[in-house]
C-alpha cells in the first residue's frame, strides 16, 4: 500500500464502518505523522434495533468521536443524511466533493461499494451508495464547473482511493504495531456492539484478528488490513 502521502480523508456511511478493519491502518498512518480526517455520511441512527433513532444518533456520534481519537483522528464530521435509506445522486456527490475540496487530501479512503464482501456475504445498500458516490465525487471535486463554489476551488490532488473490505483487494497495510489500537477503536462503539446481540461481529478481538490473519496469508504473513486501490 503506498504511504508516500501526507493527508487523507476517510468517507463512509456509518459510525463503525472504518473500525471493522481500516482503523488499524489509520493508527499506523497517524503514527507516521500523516493527517487523517473522518467524514460520516450519516449518524448511524438506524443502526441499533432496540434504540430509537433520536437516541441512537447522538450516542453513536459520541462513540465515533471517541473511536477516532484512539487512532489519532480528531477531525470527525457528519453530513446528516438519513441512515438506512441513502440514495445515490447529486446531493450526496456534492456534499462529498465539497468535503474533498475543503480537506484537499492526497488519499481518499472509503468502504466496500461492491455487491458482496469476501466470501459472498451481501453488502448493504448504504455502503454501496456511498462508495460509488465517493469515487465519483473525487472526480467532481477536480472539475471547477461541477458544483462550482466561489469559496472552494477545484482539487485535483487525490492520487488514489483506498477501498476497505473490498473483495478485490490487491494491497495491504501491516498491522503488526497497531492491531491492538484498531481493536480498541472498535470497542469504543460499545452501544452498537451490545445491540448486535452476540456473534463474532460483536467481538472486536475475534473478528479483527480473523480478518487480519486471513489478509496476512496473502500479504507477507503479518497481520494486515487489505485495500482495493483505485488510482485516479
Amino acid at each position: 500500500m503506498p504511504e508516500d502521502w501526507d493527508r487523507a480523508l476517510a468517507v463512509v456511511a456509518h459510525p463503525d464502518d472504518l473500525e471493522y478493519g481500516a482503523a488499524g491502518a489509520v493508527a499506523r498512518w497517524t503514527d507516521q505523522g500523516k493527517t487523517v480526517a473522518y467524514l460520516l455520511v450519516t449518524r448511524g441512527e438506524a443502526g441499533i434495533d432496540g434504540l430509537p433513532p433520536e437516541q441512537a444518533g447522538p450516542l453513536r456520534v459520541r462513540e465515533q468521536v471517541a473511536s477516532a481519537a484512539v487512532v489519532g483522528v480528531t477531525d470527525v464530521r457528519f453530513l446528516d443524511h438519513q441512515d438506512g435509506v441513502l440514495e445515490y445522486g447529486l446531493p450526496l456527490r456534492r456534499d462529498i466533493a465539497v468535503a474533498i475540496r475543503r480537506h484537499r487530501p492526497d488519499l481518499v479512503i472509503t468502504a466496500n461499494h461492491h455487491p458482496t464482501f469476501v466470501g459472498g456475504a451481501l453488502n448493504t445498500a448504504d455502503h454501496r451508495v456511498v462508495g460509488q458516490a465517493v469515487l465519483d465525487a473525487v472526480r467532481d471535486a477536480g472539475n471547477r464547473w461541477v458544483f462550482p463554489d466561489p469559496d472552494l476551488g477545484p482539487w485535483n490532488g487525490v492520487r488514489a482511493v483506498a477501498i476497505a473490505s473490498s473483495p478485490h483487494a490487491g494491497h495491504a497495510v501491516d498491522l503488526t504495531a497497531t492491531f491492538d489500537r484498531g481493536v480498541e477503536s472498535l470497542r469504543a462503539h460499545a452501544a452498537y456492539l451490545a445491540g448486535l446481540g452476540g456473534g463474532e461481529m460483536a467481538d472486536p478481538e475475534a473478528f479483527l484478528r480473523r480478518t487480519a490473519e486471513a489478509a496476512g496469508e496473502r500479504f507477507g504473513g503479518r497481520p494486515a488490513v487489505p485495500f482495493e486501490l483505485v488510482v485516479m
